[in-house]
């Protein structure tokens, strides 16, 4: 498992565990981001990056984005 800020830019992976605290987890489970969905980095600028998750392209911060663990 490693965090979505170490994914490659192109490459899909599977959501493997959400982190963070409750209010963090619901927040990114509504933009689509749970446990088994898949997810593609379209781009990342300094930590932050884009991605296409359930068929939806979705800014996410680097705060974020390394408690989501492909």
């Amino acid at each position: 498992m490693l965090p979505l800020t170490m994914a490659n830019v192109g490459e899909e992976h599977s959501i493997k565990r959400v982190g963070g605290n409750a209010a963090t987890r619901k927040f990114l489970e509504n933009l689509g981001f749970v446990p088994g969905a898949d997810v593609m980095v379209i781009s990342e600028m300094g930590g932050n990056v884009i991605v296409n998750v359930k068929e939806t392209r979705v800014a996410v911060s680097k705060e974020m984005a390394v408690k989501i663990m492909v």
